[in-house]
């Protein structure tokens, strides 16, 4: 990347780009530009898949998020973010059927946390 930017062949420029490994997964997040220079987020996964002939192939899927849907969406996806992490049972590891760490409030005033406020800046936060 030079400058901030490449050009990506397709005629948009590329302002930004992470990428993220997550398991056996990556996401990238691109900024791009428009031809009439309006930055919008494409927020692609990607995934190692075999095929039946045994050789790899990356299935992709992909996101665009225009800047007029930051706002909606950035609330959306941290609501969403605070259900699983309230509501999600706790996925049981040691074979006893109570789960591993007990039940999901029990976990969550032990440790004094609550998830009820957490904001989509602080996912980030270390």
């Amino acid at each position: 990347m030079e400058d901030g930017f490449v050009k990506n062949g397709t005629d948009r420029e590329e302002i930004f780009s992470k990428a993220v490994r997550a398991g056996k997964r990556t996401y990238f997040f691109d900024v791009k530009s428009t031809k009439a220079n309006e930055y919008y987020l494409t927020i692609t996964e990607s995934k190692k898949r075999f095929g039946e002939d045994g050789k790899f192939f990356y299935e992709k899927h992909k996101l665009f998020l225009y800047k007029e849907d930051f706002d909606k969406f950035t609330e959306g996806l941290s609501e969403a973010i605070s259900h699983i992490k309230i509501h999600s049972p706790i996925v049981n590891t040691n074979g006893n059927g109570n789960g591993s760490n007990g039940h999901v409030e029990e976990v969550l005033s032990a440790n004094g946390n609550s998830y009820a406020d957490v904001k989509f800046e602080d996912l980030g936060a270390k």
